[in-house]
């Protein structure tokens, strides 16, 4: 057992986002927020091109790991996942992790989810076609508007593209900084115990 371990190849940590200096501090960038903020934690920069994307290596819970942020644009993220893929030996169904933004949870919130449906995310749709299957593990990071409970009733209707693509309010910006702490600490709980344990300590409902 040992000896197989030994032989793993790195995990895979892609961060989604759009490259560009206008989409830095947008919300569909949450994803690159969050590689960003464990490659500061673990003292690496993410400059070194290759497949498409910008990468760093580092070793989190001990093990070797691969921090991306595909280039190609939100649409286009599975081209350059598949090739870090091919490129790093990695296996997707075990030694892959994609964070990227989900409207759908409150900005200050996250989920961890072994597979799924993209959602209407074109990332992730993405990803999900490069890759032929739904297979894989995703982090998704809420940046959707706690609307309050009469907007909801009134069908209030949640934020679109001009929302994602805008840049975040020092209010928000804060929230999510938050939040990318404990993503780096889920991420680092991943590679070490897997997604379950994972998903135990940090889907819970938070009150």
């Amino acid at each position: 057992m040992l000896e197989n371990e030994n032989k793993r190849g790195p995990f895979l940590v892609v961060g989604l986002g759009n490259p560009g200096l206008e989409y830095l501090r947008t919300p569909h960038n949450a994803g690159f927020m969050a590689i960003d903020r464990i490659a500061e934690q673990e003292g690496v920069v993410v400059q070194n091109r290759r497949c498409r994307a910008v990468t760093a290596t580092c070793r989190l819970a001990g093990r070797e790991t691969i921090l991306a942020k595909p280039e190609t644009f939100m649409n286009l993220s599975g081209v350059s996942v598949a090739a870090l893929i091919r490129e790093f030996e990695v296996d997707p169904a075990r030694d892959l992790l994609v964070i990227y933004d989900e409207l759908d949870l409150v900005l200050g919130t996250f989920k961890i989810r072994e597979r799924g449906s993209p959602a209407g995310h074109n990332g992730a749709r993405s990803v999900t076609s490069a890759l032929g299957s739904q297979e894989w593990l995703r982090l998704r990071i809420g940046v959707g508007l706690d609307l309050p409970p009469e907007a909801k009733e009134a069908g209030g209707k949640r934020p679109g593209r001009d929302y994602l693509l805008s840049p975040m309010r020092k209010g928000d910006l804060a929230k999510l900084d938050e939040v990318l702490d404990k993503v780096a600490t889920a991420t680092r709980r991943i590679i070490q115990d897997g997604p379950g344990p994972a998903m135990n300590e940090f889907n819970r409902k938070e009150q």
